[in-house]
């Protein structure tokens, strides 16, 4: 198992966001994780890759526990050079791709690998040109993010991501920001990455990609989870009746 989380709970300014959800990926799963927009997918997410810190609960990766609660119930994390060793085990796609703007679309790409894993140049700028090949961007590498679509933004924001060789990658809404054309290049991408059996972790509003590449869909709501299972009977024969509604009102 890559990922276990156990009994996260969340809450902003007494608002409570995540209530007890419990969630754990296999290797080579994907795991797409669906449901209306203030659900917490996004939350869990944040919380997963330890940009938002839980108030309980406990989260491991590859058996390492980064996160446990104490006998007071209140989440206790590593520390920080620890949970700096297990952050390396996976990577993160957001919508709106945050690359650095002053960086080459190769730099942006090298930079994390060379300065924070600390690995050869040369060994890096191979993996980097090897990845925008696969990503069909290699004739971009001394281009500027400015000078890409937002879809080409996109697609070096998961070659930067996939650069640093992680066990499981994260995608928040990656298709979001950007129009249906462009929608189609990216998801793409991901298809491809599933078939190649990278494990991922997809919140998504794309329904039909969502179940045509995912191992396990996992429907959110009011910070809990409805239900979950293999797409087929998610979106298929889902059981739950708020499951039911929400994809009705999706496929009106």
């Amino acid at each position: 198992m890559i990922l276990q989380m156990k009994g996260i709970q969340k809450s902003f300014d007494g608002l409570e966001v995540l209530k007890d959800i419990s969630l754990h990926v296999d290797k080579g799963e994907v795991v797409s994780i669906i449901g209306p927009s203030g659900s917490g997918k996004s939350t869990l997410l944040r919380c997963a890759t330890f940009l938002e810190k839980i108030d309980a609960g406990s989260i491991d990766y590859m058996g390492q526990d980064a996160v446990t609660t104490n006998e007071h119930g209140v989440a206790q994390y590593v520390p920080h050079q620890e949970l700096n060793r297990i952050k390396r085990y996976f990577g993160l796609v957001f919508q709106n791709f945050n690359l650095f703007p002053h960086y080459s679309v190769l730099k942006n790409i090298m930079d994390a690998p060379v300065t924070v894993q600390k690995r050869p140049k040369e060994e890096v700028y191979e993996e980097a040109m090897r990845l925008l090949k696969k990503m069909n961007l290699e004739n971009r590498a001394d281009a500027y993010p400015c000078q890409l679509s937002g879809g080409q933004q996109q697609r070096v924001a998961i070659a930067r991501a996939l650069a640093l060789n992680p066990e499981i990658l994260f995608f928040d809404e990656p298709t979001s920001a950007l129009d249906p054309e462009l929608t189609g290049e990216v998801l793409k991408v991901i298809r491809q990455l599933a078939d190649e059996k990278m494990t991922m972790v997809i919140v998504t509003h794309e329904m039909p990609f969502a179940r045509a590449v995912s191992s396990r869909v996992v429907f959110m709501d009011k910070g809990v989870i409805v239900e979950e299972g293999h797409p087929e009977a998610v979106f298929g024969d889902p059981t739950q009746e708020r499951t039911k509604q929400f994809l009705r009102n999706y496929q009106q």
